[in-house]
């Protein structure tokens, strides 16, 4: 008897997969999402028998999908290598050490139990674009599988290997006390090991695995994750706290005093640490990070130029690339290093490592080096509801309108929009460095609005009631998930 094959096409996302387990996609459909990889990267690759690695997080699940996903892509003709339990970063790392034709992890990065995905790779230390995903969605539904012989190879131990690369390259020269919290997701068997060996020392935080998340998600972007670290940094004098998401590519920072850094400000930090040793670099960071990259007085004095490009781990990491750059930085805690501080992808370990690296050289607090930043008033990332098929004409119409308010030097808060960045929706810049942001989410019904000021928390206010004017007139966007 054979199972109907249940696959939701909407799973496929922008740049990853991403489904309910058996209610959006079962073990059929992800066998099929295997065929359709294996098709992909054997069409791409020219290779009858390309080396795929296939990881998976610790999900009660996970290890089933795997298998699924594996028979899929061995039926194509891919030779699997297999590491085991892992975190994404380890599978992108695998695709350099072993040379490997493309990668596949098995997670759901931060999402609530009950979800799955599979973030996919074919060119080295890139993973799915948007192009990728639309080809990879058209050969799944449609079943055009190419058919092989292939094979699988179990790869023991390639975590020691892992670490080993990391710690390494890492060493410290002075202990850095710091609270490592991994909301009993898959970092925990790796980020403590690698921090203390590079010489910190850490306090662990939910670092055992338990795949039913009992307190809370992983995901540094959880204010009751991040409350957890600030009273763990508190009690135990530490001076930094870091939270890792599920799969371990995001990374979230806790200063001494407790206090939450946003990660635009931990990358300003990192980028002006970087262009003292390394002048002349390119720096890209997402339309969504704070205006002050533009014009940083360290960052200028070094000769460095930072690039505002589209937000979307996929899209920062290809941006990266393309561009040569030292180092990319997205809002959500994604941090991207080049040649010669890692190979180009993201990893909150990593990421961690170079604070480490920072508070090292600088020898000075991080509540004192946030300080030596400008101090600017930034709104939080605000989603009010805009329909799907809605979502991208309406941001159309507002570049339209915002085009045309620049041009007739119409003022708002007395202040005339100076610089207008289409990359990613809308980014309008004012005279004093104050900006909007107006773009559709990449993977909910929603628009994503930021606003930021360095001059008062009155203009930044006054931003946002400009563009919520805005928004009001089309009459296609609902209710704000939180509003300022």
């Amino acid at each position: 008897m054979t199972h109907s094959i249940k696959i939701d096409p909407l799973g496929f996302r922008e740049y990853d997969a991403r489904w309910l387990y058996e209610k959006d996609i079962n073990a059929e459909g992800i066998t099929n999402l295997g065929k359709g990889l294996g098709t992909q990267i054997k069409k791409r690759t020219l290779k009858n028998n390309p080396n795929v690695i296939v990881g998976h997080d610790y999900r009660s699940y996970s290890e089933e999908i795997k298998s699924a996903l594996k028979k899929g892509l061995i039926s194509t003709g891919c030779f699997v290598h297999d590491i085991n339990l892992s975190l994404s970063p380890m599978v992108y790392f695998a695709q350099f050490n072993l040379k490997a034709d493309a990668v596949a992890m098995v997670t759901a990065s931060h999402n609530e139990n009950g979800w799955t995905g599979v973030k996919m790779g074919i060119q080295k230390g890139l993973t799915h674009a948007p192009e990728e995903m639309k080809e990879l969605k058209e050969i799944t539904l449609n079943k055009n599988f190419s058919e092989g012989i292939g094979k699988e190879i179990k790869i023991k131990d390639f975590d020691k290997i892992y670490k080993s690369d990391l710690i390494n390259k890492n060493k410290i020269n002075k202990k850095i006390k710091a609270v490592v919290a991994c909301g009993n997701g898959t970092a925990g068997i790796f980020a403590p090991d690698i921090l203390r060996g590079i010489g910190c020392d850490v306090i662990e935080l939910d670092c055992n695995l338990d795949w039913s998340f009992p307190k809370y998600n992983p995901n540094p972007e959880d204010l009751k994750m991040l409350h957890e670290i600030s009273k763990s940094v508190k009690k135990n004098n530490a001076d930094i706290g870091f939270g890792f998401d599920g799969d371990g590519d995001r990374v979230g920072v806790i200063d001494n005093e407790g206090n939450e850094i946003f990660s635009d400000k931990i990358g300003l930090l990192i980028a002006r640490n970087l262009s003292t040793t390394h002048p002349n670099s390119k720096f890209i960071v997402d339309v969504k990070s704070t205006g002050l990259f533009s014009n940083d007085k360290i960052l200028n004095k070094n000769n460095c130029e930072t690039i505002y490009w589209k937000t979307g781990h996929s899209h920062i990491k290809r941006k990266v690339h393309n561009e040569k750059a030292l180092a990319g930085f997205e809002k959500s805690g994604h941090f991207f290093f080049n040649q010669p501080l890692g190979y180009g992808y993201d990893d909150g370990i990593n990421s961690a490592i170079q604070i480490c690296h920072l508070l090292v050289n600088q020898n000075k607090k991080m509540s004192e080096l946030i300080i030596e930043i400008p101090k600017t008033y930034q709104s939080p990332t605000m989603a009010p509801y805009c329909k799907d098929e809605d979502k991208y004409m309406v941001v159309e119409d507002l570049i339209k309108e915002i085009e045309k308010i620049q041009k007739e030097k119409v003022q708002i808060d007395n202040q005339e929009i100076k610089e207008i960045l289409t990359v990613n929706g809308i980014r309008f810049v004012f005279e004093d460095g104050s900006w909007g942001l107006i773009r559709a989410s990449s993977n909910k019904p929603s628009l994503v609005i930021v606003t930021e000021s360095p001059t008062s928390d009155k203009r930044k206010l006054k931003i946002f009631q400009f563009i919520d004017n805005l928004l009001k007139k089309t009459n296609k966007v609902g209710e704000y998930d939180q509003k300022i």
